[in-house]
């Protein structure tokens, strides 16, 4: 699902929905980064073909980096959040108001040429006879003088009220959108200093937000690789683990047949199930579970025998949330998710309720934007009993949320 993402750089809105902050960074950067991999791919093929045709290029001096914070992170600005950013309102206002002013000065300037060829057209056809003229020639380019600037002056203030005007204009409309906005805020029920706390709070949040995220982003890395080397201490996923280090991934083991009579044939995936990133029927989840999933045991124990306890059918995030409400940091379950093919874990911390997308795309289960895969969504769930969830290192799978009904949520997915 992660390669398909990056292939097509375009993510579902429906997909999009089902990950959290964390996973968001994680595949935010993960996108940056293919694209800087395809800009230098053809870079590099440009100057094979240039060279190719035997064209002597120069050495291309376009580089590429990121601007960085104070804090030697990525800086990241966003319009709007800075106290000293201008509103759009004001923003828009202002380009008018300079887009007015320099089509007034265009316009000023084309009636300015017009009177000055009219004014040389009159002049080159006028002719004098010497013994009707009165007045000397100095006193003559003096009056034509006067003239010339009396039209200049004409046309400055012609200038300067066409200027004022569309001034005048954009300060009545401004005036209109102000009054309005006035309107709105005198008949709400909150007054001028609640919009203004509650609007310091929404800052407030939008930073701590903001340096979490940022938090998140930097220690990432340094997470998966300190998570990668606990598994191979435990021996849990040591032969993935070495499979996803190769340029083709090994399969996970195939399971143990579902009866006896299956025994002497092995279980294959079906074909018949066209992949796709999300749907939103029900229908062909159930369909993709059945053919693809139930055939690999998926949501059963280790020895196959029965459904694990935290194993769920198709419940939305808010049936999740309502189970886990009453259950302490640690509390969790795994449901299939009723957006996409794939499956979500949702589990109880400090800071309320959490869910991150589980990928089942290729023949083994991992966490969106994770390096370590697993064979079965049993050894994710015992993984992360003793390896943290989080970069926090807080966050762990303590006890698993069972059915709270007389008939089970998943039964449709079995039946």
């Amino acid at each position: 699902m992660l390669q398909q993402i990056l292939t097509d750089l375009y993510i579902e809105p429906e997909l999009l929905a089902e990950l959290n902050e964390q996973q968001k960074q994680i595949l935010f950067f993960k996108m940056r980064e293919e694209q800087l991999r395809r800009w230098r791919e053809r870079e590099t093929q440009l100057g094979k073909e240039e060279a190719a045709r035997g064209k002597v290029t120069q050495v291309s001096g376009k580089t590429l980096s990121w601007m960085k914070g104070l804090d030697d992170d990525v800086w990241v600005w966003v319009m709007g959040e800075h106290p000293e950013d201008k509103p759009y309102d004001q923003i828009c206002d202002e380009i008018m108001a300079e887009r007015a002013a320099l089509q007034a000065q265009r316009e000023a300037e084309k009636l300015r040429a017009k009177k000055e060829a009219e004014l040389e057209k009159r002049f080159s056809g006028l002719h004098l006879d010497p013994d009707q003229v009165v007045l000397s020639e100095q006193e003559i380019q003096q009056k034509e003088q006067r003239r010339a600037e009396e039209e200049l002056k004409k046309l400055e203030l012609e200038e300067r009220r066409k200027a004022e005007e569309e001034l005048r204009r954009l300060e009545q409309e401004r005036k209109q959108q102000i009054y309005i906005s006035l309107k709105e805020v005198q008949g709400s029920k909150h007054t001028r200093e609640e919009e203004d706390k509650e609007w310091q709070k929404t800052l407030q949040k939008s930073k701590a937000a903001d340096f979490r995220r940022r938090s998140l982003a930097k220690q990432t890395i340094e997470d998966h690789r300190r998570r990668s080397v606990k598994a191979l201490e435990r021996g849990r996923v040591a032969a993935v683990t070495k499979a996803f280090g190769s340029t083709n991934p090994a399969a996970p083991p195939k399971p143990k047949p579902r009866t006896t009579t299956n025994n002497s044939s092995a279980i294959s995936r079906k074909g018949g199930m066209q992949r796709s990133l999300s749907t939103s029927s029900r229908d062909h989840i159930i369909r993709w579970f059945r053919e693809e999933q139930l055939p690999l045991r998926a949501g059963f124990q280790h020895d196959q025998s029965r459904i694990a306890p935290w194993f769920h059918g198709i419940i939305s995030r808010e049936q999740a949330e309502a189970l886990l409400a009453e259950g302490e940091p640690g509390f969790f379950l795994v449901r299939v998710s009723e957006r996409i093919f794939g499956y979500v874990l949702s589990y109880r911390c400090s800071e309320g309720t959490k869910h991150l997308l589980i990928d089942a795309s290729e023949n083994c289960y991992m966490l969106l934007g994770d390096q370590i895969r697993f064979s079965s969504l049993c050894e994710l769930v015992e993984y992360h009993e003793v390896e943290p969830l989080s970069s926090s290192g807080e966050e762990y799978l303590r006890s698993a949320c069972g059915q709270s009904a007389a008939a089970a949520d998943y039964t449709d997915l079995f039946t």
